[in-house]
């Protein structure tokens, strides 16, 4: 690995390409590394956690509405949508839009957190489009989806956008571009202006995860992996990018971020250097925002320990500086106290789902949701007991630069009513590479089958898992066949049914 340093330069001093951020990263995207076996193996697992969070939400909402959109743009030979049979494609961009937001609804894939947030598995939607419409192999996917792990998770450690209340998907235009980059085995040059203009685009605020949370939570990493996609398009044809859009004079670092005197370091692999980042990358046992994954596992294991929940007297939550500010008391949003808040917002209340896994003694994608879960009186009185604090310890944890002793965990102190107290603390989720009981092949199969048996049938769910297990092997015009069927009694819910335009 190598050390990138990234600084503002003035006009004048004419930077040259070669020494900038977007260039490095291209020419990572444009070499020919060898791939990694178990970075290969990663991929796999991802593909398929990813069509299991999607299969899940085909009916929710934003969900169907971006769906209906993309059947508004049909294209002979192009990608598939989730839940339509392959047969019918699409414009790629616009099955990246369709699926990318499937993806996302649950907030229920894989995670990487360090300077910033992230969610890597959000470059697996546009980029699979593209190779399905471009007619490549699983080889040529599997290089472009760990080319663009590899540069979201190295961006994540190097830049943090959220400081600056900049939406993560600044970092996610740059990694799709530099995926398909991969992918399509393009010259350095068409990458760098890709990746220039897919962050140009790419830059929004956070109001999207605070406040009266929306819809375009789930819509955001799709917007970002179609107009990355539009990058590319431009920069095949030869147009140029906004340059350098890291480094200017009035660039993103410069008036978006943190300005013109600050540092910034990004680690890059070197010039043919196996890319093995997807391998730091993490998924969710449980659909709720990462940072609380360990806390619902501390939370069911202490609801076997407590008879009456109704004897707390309060409950103290000691964390790192991200949850207790982005989901914790510490954001002091009262959207997170609210029962009648949109699930989007409750998914980021730490208060809220550590209450709900402490009362129930277990987590579920749709159930722990409900309104009337939310409304439920013993919920209530439970969730207004507890408070989150920052912890610098568990802070430096959650910096710490090496993957082995990185936290994200937290320690519990629950205050009974009889004056004695119940203390316990974890690290990181069960779930975790370093958890009690790491993901495995087996458990991203087991995620896949619960989340999707009632919406696809024992036979389309075999004919998937084997395809996506023998990833490496399909050809060329077999990559259609990682698109997932539903069951036929279904398939009304997936023709369009409003067109706006």
């Amino acid at each position: 690995m190598r050390n990138i340093k990234v600084r503002v330069h003035k006009s004048s001093d004419k930077l040259k390409k070669e020494d900038q951020l977007a260039w490095k990263i291209a020419e990572i995207a444009s070499d020919t590394a060898s791939l990694n076996e178990n970075a290969i193996d990663m991929v796999i697992n991802r593909i398929i956690d990813n069509a299991s969070v999607a299969i899940a939400s085909l009916e929710r909402k934003p969900v169907v509405s971006a769906r209906e959109m993309a059947l508004a743009h049909p294209r002979k030979n192009g990608a598939t949508v989730f839940g339509i049979n392959s047969d019918q494609t699409f414009d790629c961009e616009w099955a990246a839009w369709a699926n990318g937001t499937a993806v996302r609804e649950l907030d229920f894939h894989d995670t990487f957190l360090a300077a910033d947030y992230s969610h890597p598995g959000d470059n697996i939607p546009p980029i699979l489009a593209v190779a399905q419409q471009k007619n490549l192999s699983g080889i040529d996917l599997i290089r472009g989806i760990i080319t663009g792990y590899e540069v979201q998770v190295n961006l994540v450690k190097g830049i943090c956008l959220h400081e600056h209340k900049i939406d993560h998907i600044a970092h996610l235009g740059p990694s799709v571009a530099a995926g398909i980059g991969s992918l399509l085995n393009l010259d350095t040059e068409t990458i760098y202006q890709s990746i220039q203009q897919a962050l140009h685009t790419t830059v929004s605020t956070r109001q999207s995860r605070k406040g009266e949370i929306s819809s375009w939570k789930a819509f955001a990493p799709a917007h970002a992996g179609k107009l990355a996609i539009e990058a590319v398009d431009r920069a095949m044809r030869g147009e140029g990018a906004p340059s350098p859009i890291y480094e200017g004079e009035d660039s993103v670092i410069a008036y978006v971020l943190s300005g013109p005197k600050v540092k910034y370091t990004v680690p890059l692999p070197k010039i043919n250097e196996e890319k093995k980042a997807i391998l730091e990358t993490y998924t969710k046992e449980y659909s709720a925002e990462y940072q609380s994954q360990a806390l619902i596992d501390l939370a069911r294991n202490l609801n076997k320990k407590i008879k009456n929940i109704s004897d707390i007297k309060k409950i103290k939550i000691y964390t790192s500086h991200h949850t207790h500010y982005v989901i914790g008391s510490g954001a002091k949003d009262p959207q997170k106290m609210d029962p009648n808040a949109s699930r989007e917002t409750l998914d980021h209340s730490l208060m809220y789902i550590f209450a709900v896994a402490l009362e129930d003694g277990e987590w579920h994608h749709i159930d722990s949701y409900t309104t009337k879960r939310a409304n439920k009186k013993s919920t209530i009185d439970l969730w207004k007991k507890i408070v989150t604090y920052e912890d610098s310890k568990w802070t430096k944890k959650y910096h710490e630069s090496n993957p082995k002793k990185k936290c994200f965990g937290g320690e519990v102190i629950i205050h009974m009513k009889d004056g004695s107290k119940i203390k316990s603390k974890l690290s990181v989720a069960d779930a975790h590479p370093n958890g009690n009981r790491p993901f495995k092949r087996q458990d991203y199969i087991h995620k896949f089958k619960n989340l999707t048996s009632n919406l696809i049938d024992q036979k389309e769910t075999e004919r998937f898992l084997d395809n996506a297990q023998s990833l490496r092997e399909l050809g060329k015009s077999d990559l259609h066949k990682l698109n997932i069927i539903v069951k036929s009694d279904l398939r009304n819910l997936f023709s369009p049914k409003k067109t706006i335009f």
